[in-house]
C-alpha cells in the first residue's frame, strides 16, 4: 500500500509519467422487446433480454495528465495484456525513458506473456521501460484506474449494450469528453494518513 502512495506522491514528469490499469467485464444484452418513453418522460424497458456474451472494458488512465484511453477487448488474457502494456510503452509513451503502471496483481498480469507474442528482444525493450507497481490484495481501492471504471459505469453504461461495437463507440464519446475537460485526479490520501487511519492494517512490533 505504501509503495502506491508513494507512487501517487511523485510530481509530474512527461518523461516518467504515472499510469494505471484496470479492466471489467461487461455483459452484452439485447432487447426483446423494445422500451418506450412515456409522456412523462419515463422510460419503460422490459426485464427480459437476450443474452449476446460479454465483453471486458480495459481502462488506461494518466492521473496527472487528465488522459485516459478506454478498449474494448475481447477476453483479459494474459496475451490481450501485454499488447495492452506494448501498446502503453510504445504507442501512448513512446518519448518516457519509464513508464510506471499500477495495477491489481491477476495472474495474467505479468511480464512473462510479453514474450509469447514479441521476440525476446522487442519484449525485453518494453520491459526495460515499464515499472510495474501492484496494488495489495484486497487494495484494489487504490487503484484510480478502478475509480475511472466507475466513473465510466455511473455515466456512460446504465444501459444494455447489444454489440460490442455499440459499447466501444459509448466508451469512446465518454472517454473523448473527459479528455477534453482535462478531468485529472488529486490524490489526497498520503502515506502518513494511511499509518493514522488504516493503523489496525499494520503489525504490531513487539520491543
Amino acid at each position: 500500500m505504501e509503495t502506491v502512495l508513494e507512487v501517487y506522491a511523485r510530481p509530474y514528469d512527461e518523461k516518467n509519467p504515472v499510469v494505471c490499469f484496470d479492466e471489467s467485464p461487461k455483459q452484452l444484452v439485447s432487447e426483446l422487446r423494445s422500451p418506450y418513453t412515456d409522456g412523462k418522460g419515463v422510460k419503460y424497458e422490459d426485464c427480459e433480454y437476450k443474452r449476446e456474451g460479454a465483453a471486458e472494458i480495459f481502462m488506461i488512465t494518466e492521473p496527472l495528465g487528465g488522459r485516459r484511453e478506454v478498449f474494448i477487448e475481447e477476453n483479459h488474457k494474459g496475451v490481450t495484456w501485454a499488447k495492452t502494456m506494448e501498446h502503453i510503452v510504445e504507442g501512448m509513451y513512446p518519448g518516457a525513458d519509464k513508464v510506471t503502471v499500477v495495477m491489481d496483481n491477476l495472474s495474467s498480469h505479468r511480464i512473462h506473456n510479453l514474450y509469447n507474442i514479441f521476440k525476446p528482444r522487442r519484449a525485453r525493450a518494453i520491459i526495460e521501460r515499464l515499472e510495474i507497481v501492484y496494488t495489495p490484495k484486497h487494495g484494489s481501492w487504490l487503484n484510480i484506474a478502478e475509480c475511472e471504471l466507475s466513473v465510466l459505469s455511473r455515466q456512460a453504461l446504465n444501459k444494455r449494450f447489444a454489440t460490442k461495437e455499440e459499447l466501444k463507440l459509448q466508451v469512446g464519446a465518454w472517454s473523448a469528453s473527459r479528455n477534453n475537460a482535462q478531468k485529472g485526479v488529486d490524490w489526497q490520501f498520503k502515506t502518513k494518513d494511511a499509518r493514522i487511519k488504516l493503523k489496525r492494517l499494520y503489525p504490531t512490533v513487539l520491543t
